[in-house]
Order: structure tokens, then sequence, then C-alpha cells
């Protein structure tokens, strides 16, 4: 795997053994962030399910302020601090190891609130409502919600998240949601 673009363009990155994690493809990557223009730079942003760390990696390298990368395999988080001291970037970065679920409270308790939130759960996990529920601590109605899937897999979310874009490649898809902001009178 490689930095797609940016200040680390070309950089190797590697991806943690083993088939737990799957790491997104470089094509899709490059999809991704080309959809995403205008919204990385200066971004605060959550890689929950990170793996390889590839998503956050790629999106400072294209100028994204802060990242923090979270997964519960130690392999992968390993791989991540690999990657992260290989590119410089320790001083824009904060890596967490754990349940998906301890972590958004440790950032919700924390206060911790980002533009920009990946996601790329298991494929397996097709019910989302518990993930995106818990992510209200730290998004607000302008925070971008980007998930990776299967793309023949239907995935549950909760109402009041609004499908932006979507778009698909092979067997890997991708949707980008916004929590819909109560109206006032």
């Amino acid at each position: 795997m490689r930095i797609i673009a940016g200040t680390e363009r070309g950089r190797r990155i590697e991806a943690p053994e083993g088939r737990i994690t799957r790491p997104t493809l470089d094509r899709v990557r490059e999809n991704l962030f080309n959809m995403l223009q205008g919204q990385v730079t200066g971004a605060r942003m959550l890689d929950l399910f990170s793996g390889s760390g590839a998503l956050s990696l790629e999106a400072l390298s294209r100028g994204a302020a802060f990242a923090v990368l979270a997964d519960r395999d130690r392999r992968a988080t390993q791989c991540q601090r690999r990657n992260v001291e290989s590119l410089r970037y320790a001083d824009r970065t904060r890596i967490l190891s754990g349940d998906w679920r301890d972590i958004v409270r440790t950032l919700t308790a924390e206060g911790e609130t980002f533009d920009l939130v990946f996601l790329d759960p298991p494929y397996e996990m097709t019910d989302l409502r518990p993930v995106l529920d818990a992510l209200r601590g730290v998004i607000t109605g302008r925070t971008l919600v980007v998930l990776e899937h299967e793309a023949r897999r239907e995935t549950l979310v909760p109402d009041d998240f609004v499908l932006q874009k979507e778009r698909g490649w092979g067997f890997c898809a991708v949707r980008f949601y916004r929590l819909r902001e109560e109206e006032t009178p």
C-alpha cells in the first residue's frame, strides 16, 4: 500500500498481516478522497475500525490537522504506530486500542469533536445504529461520516443520519452521512 497524494505521496505504508483487517484498496482511497475534496484540509478526524490507518494517513498527507486512529486489534494498532512513526505524524495523531464502545465513551467524556469520521467496520457488521448513536457525543451536524461497507449488503443507520452521497467499486462501497440537525422555530 502507498499514500496516494499530498505531502507523503508515494510513500509506502504497511498493513497488518492476516485476514482480520481489510485495508482499503488504493483505487478506493483515491476515489474516496476525490469525493472529499475541500473537506479534508484542516479537519479533525476519527478513524474508527481503522486497521492499518491508511485512511487517516492519507487524510493527514492531504492536510488534515489531526487524526484519532482506533481499532481493537493489537496487531493493527502496532502497525499504525509503525506507519505513524515512519511518516513522522506522531504530533498529529492519537492511537487508541480497544472496543469501539469504550473508545467513543472516552472521546465523548474528553469533549472531543470531529469534522470527519471514517467507519470501516467488519463487513458482517451491518447494523450500525449502535455505532452512530454512540458517535452523537463527538459529532455535529457539520461532521461528515464516511462509511465503507460491502457493496451488496444493506446497512442500517439511524433515521436522522441523512445520506449525502454513495459510490461503489466492485465489492466495496462508501456512503457519506450527516446528522440531521433539529430545526429551531
